[in-house]
């Protein structure tokens, strides 16, 4: 409970620099991509497996480059992902020290963490929607903690004894009500034109969350460490916080693109 209540306070500059948005957002996912894939990358070395920060530094750089000179782009995107495969497919050219392993780790650091964490960037600059964006927060914050306490209280059949024993089916249906109630009340006094995509992004988003948190989980079994880093105080590092968020928000930024603007339905 102490260290819920601890990492909670060290919250408050993520809420600040997602209030501010534009640039100070974009600085916020830098620095979240920056020390995020170099804590996965440290997980992959503690099994002997070595992907290359160099390669992850630059494509980091570059994607943030493109937003700032071209937003809006998403043929530069695909172009940049086409370079990120080839870039890691390169690097194992050293065939005496690198194995194919090591290039796919490259890889998929750079689009599970850097990729993924670049779409609150774009939630930012979707115009009438940007106010969703608070939307990858709450619907995997608030399943968390809706889950934690039901779990605690309620729970009795374990969802994955193998992966997280502490994880509950009753904890699980716990934090999608929770999301559903979280995000219905932003919609409902924040942005109420919005309101039945709220239900649907917190009911549908919980899940989401809960998969993003148990495959940092499982990435953290097979690494055979316990947290990913000492950055935030009574959680670990920035993959131990943001492990749910990593998936929340391309799912929040795809539902806006797909079902709200393509089918013109928000």
């Amino acid at each position: 409970m102490k260290t819920r209540i601890i990492s909670g306070f060290c919250m408050v500059p993520l809420v600040i620099l997602v209030y501010l948005g534009s640039y100070w957002l974009a600085a916020l996912c830098i620095f979240i991509g920056f020390v995020g894939v170099r804590e996965f990358y440290n997980g992959f070395r503690n099994m002997d497996i070595h992907p290359s920060m160099p390669i992850a530094g630059v494509a980091l750089f570059a994607l943030y480059l493109i937003n700032g000179l071209w937003p809006g782009q998403p043929v530069l995107i695909m172009g940049w992902l086409t370079a990120v495969i080839m870039a890691g497919s390169l690097y194992m050219f050293n065939v005496e020290k690198r194995t194919p392993t090591d290039a796919m780790a490259t890889i998929i650091g750079i689009i599970y963490i850097e990729f993924f964490s670049y779409h609150f960037v774009l939630i930012d600059q979707s115009g009438p929607y940007q106010i969703m964006v608070w939307l990858c927060l709450l619907c995997a914050f608030g399943s968390d903690i809706f889950a934690y306490f039901t779990g605690v209280f309620l729970g009795k059949h374990k969802m994955t004894p193998h992966l997280s024993p502490k994880k509950t089916w009753e904890g699980a249906a716990g934090g999608v009500i929770g999301s559903v109630l979280v995000c219905g009340l932003f919609g409902y006094f924040l942005c109420p034109e919005y309101l039945i995509h709220c239900l649907i992004i917190g009911f549908v988003g919980s899940p989401v969350s809960m998969c993003g948190d148990l495959t940092a989980s499982a990435y953290k079994r097979k690494m055979g460490i316990k947290d990913y880093g000492k950055l935030i105080p009574g959680h670990g590092g920035i993959m131990d916080r943001f492990d749910s968020v990593f998936f929340t928000a391309p799912f929040v930024y795809y539902y806006i693109a797909i079902v709200m603007v393509h089918f013109q339905l928000g």
